[in-house]
């Protein structure tokens, strides 16, 4: 079986391209020429790679017909990082690339396709997000993944098609970004250094990889309802300082982090948490704890610190 993984050299989209090598599948994946492969390095014998730009759609198009993909996991994204802010590329990359992708898709036919959307669609919520709250985001990257979101439900509505939208709350774990809050910790206190940060009240849902990469695969083995969508969280809300007091506490060594060296620099809301019950009811719930799961990553960032310099 054919599966095709976008956004392969992100974090969970490398995980992801990991999982369905060492399930069998004949893997296929899409990368720009400026992408950092550093994930996926070592895959590169095991996986077919094609380089696409989704804003291409001709490009799109006729790697599309030549993989002719029974599966395919749209994970690429840009926008996510506080850095990335150029709204005409967040737009074009997003919900334009989302497009070519589907219709491209949709000319030669697929078993399932499975978007990935994110917990920054919903906006300021004051409970749990549930997938059926109207969507109010706050900033370019929300908006355009609500967009994307929403074209890919009308489509699979409109045309019975089989696709679904997982929207992913916080992942972390193996091969996660240095730029992200956990990672960044582990490898200062590893290195014995003092983790410079902004506010220990932030909160977040955070979702361990192993039990996203389930998720993924697993969907795709559920009865089916045409543009469905369902969240990806752990329906349990954790503090920034708590996170960091755990890690800190796993470690050992001492060393303590500097609360408000940074600048905070978005708005934080002080509820952000998944409703869990649609994915639960379709038998999708993660099993990884929170120190479970931060344990694992220690031991895996250890064992791999020279892949965060």
């Amino acid at each position: 079986m054919r599966v095709l993984v976008t956004g392969a050299t992100g974090f969970v989209g490398a995980c992801l391209a990991r999982r369905m090598v060492s399930s069998g599948y004949d893997v296929h994946i899409f990368t720009r020429k400026q992408s950092n492969r550093w994930r996926i390095a070592d895959l590169s014998k095991s996986i077919t790679n094609h380089e696409v730009d989704l804003c291409d759609s001709d490009n799109v198009d006729k790697a599309i017909k030549d993989i002719r993909p029974n599966i395919v996991y749209h994970l690429a994204t840009y926008g996510g990082f506080a850095f990335q802010q150029d709204t005409r590329n967040i737009m074009q990359s997003n919900l334009m690339g989302t497009i070519n992708l589907l219709q491209s898709c949709e000319a030669i036919g697929f078993d399932y396709f499975v978007n990935t959307g994110s917990s920054s669609e919903y906006g300021l919520k004051e409970s749990p997000m549930k997938e059926e709250d109207i969507t109010a985001p706050i900033g370019d990257y929300g908006v355009s993944k609500v967009a994307a979101t929403l074209f890919c439900q009308s489509e699979a509505v409109r045309k019975s098609m089989p696709i679904v939208t997982l929207r992913l709350f916080s992942p972390y774990g193996n091969w996660d970004d240095p730029k992200r809050l956990i990672p960044y910790v582990i490898k200062s206190l590893l290195r014995e250094e003092v983790p410079q940060l902004s506010t220990p009240t932030s909160v977040r849902d955070y979702v361990y990889i192993k039990d996203i990469l389930d998720f993924y695969q697993m969907i795709v083995n559920q009865p089916l309802a045409a543009g469905n969508i369902y969240n990806v969280g752990s329906g349990i809300q954790q503090s920034i300082g708590s996170i960091v007091t755990t890690i800190t506490k796993i470690i050992g060594n001492g060393i303590e982090p500097i609360w408000g060296a940074i600048e905070q620099k978005r708005p934080e809301s002080s509820l952000w948490v998944a409703d869990i019950a649609k994915a639960r009811n379709t038998g999708l719930e993660v099993k990884v704890d929170l120190e479970t799961g931060l344990q694992e990553t220690i031991s895996w960032m250890k064992e791999n610190i020279d892949l965060y310099p």
